[in-house]
Formats: C-alpha cells, structure tokens, sequence
C-alpha cells in the first residue's frame, strides 16, 4: 500500500518516536556509537514530543508531515527555516526518516515532495540539511532527488555529518 502524507498532529508522537528510533537503530548501526542507540527509547521520546509539541510548532513555517500506511505512522519529516545562517538558503530540511522495511517503497520519496512542496509555498528558494557521513543510502537518496553535497562538513566527537543543499528556483 502506498502511503499517505499529511500534517502531524500531537496524536502522532508516538508514532514519529518509533520512526525516528527504529530507523536510527537501523540506518546508523556502525556509524554511531552502538551504546547511543541502545539508550533510545521510544516511549521516553513519545512522552518528550508530546510534552513539547506547542514549542517544536511556534513557528507557521515549521511542518512536520507524517507518511501513514496500514493505518500506523511508516515516514516523518520536519523542516522549517534555517537554523543555521547560510547566504541564500534560509530553510532547512531537519530530518527525514522512513521505517527500514519501507525503504526503496516511495515512502521517503512522497515525504520529501511534500516537504520540497511546501518549501517552496513558504516562499523558500533553497535549503539544506545534513547526513551522517558514512550513510551511504542517504546519499543516494539525496542526490537523486537534486539535494548536492556542497562542502559544508561538522563534526561533533566522533560523528561528522555532511551538508546537502538544494535550489527550488532553477
């Protein structure tokens, strides 16, 4: 079945926590510390999400959008405007994540459209994000969605991630 893509609502917190964890353990196995993902729990960032989510949806152009199949929440997405200053790139994509037996299924592929979609109608002409250098999956998957790997590079202890950029006006 395909999935739909629609906003979040609070009733999805517990849905977002299992994708975001569940693909973490999946998509990051080797690339962080093991001892990292052992320590996330789903119920704890369930609870967390639902705690905050009035101050993670202060901002009109902030969206999260969630991919449903089956009746249970498969994809997540968040993006919004920068947070970091970049010239000429005054939106970022924070994450974007599809439970593992959905990848190569379009899951991730509609949450990105939507994502790029709405983007676009927040009058934002380009926006990055940022990938765990090493995941090679997500490389690809960027890059074959226009997303170019631009230079930009940090790094935090052991991990570096790597900054994708992508221009909706050309």
């Amino acid at each position: 079945m395909t999935a739909h893509v629609r906003e979040a609502a609070i009733g999805d917190a517990a849905g977002i926590a299992r994708v975001r964890v569940e693909t973490w353990r999946a998509a990051y196995a080797g690339l962080v510390p093991q001892a990292m993902l052992d320590r996330m729990d789903i119920q704890r960032e369930a609870e967390r999400r639902a705690e905050l989510w009035e101050e993670h949806h202060d901002h009109p152009h902030k969206h999260e959008l969630v991919a449903v199949a089956d009746g249970e929440v498969v994809g997540w997405a968040a993006f919004g405007p920068a947070r970091e200053e970049i010239p000429g790139v005054p939106a970022e994509l924070y994450a974007i994540y599809a439970l593992s037996e959905r990848w190569s299924r379009g899951v991730g592929h509609a949450l990105l459209m939507e994502s790029e979609r709405r983007l676009v109608a927040d009058g934002h002409s380009a926006a990055y994000l940022w990938r765990l250098e090493g995941n090679d999956r997500a490389a690809r998957f960027y890059e074959t969605h226009g997303w170019a790997h631009d230079g930009g590079r940090k790094v935090d202890g052991d991990l570096c991630e790597l900054r994708h950029l992508r221009r909706f006006d050309a």
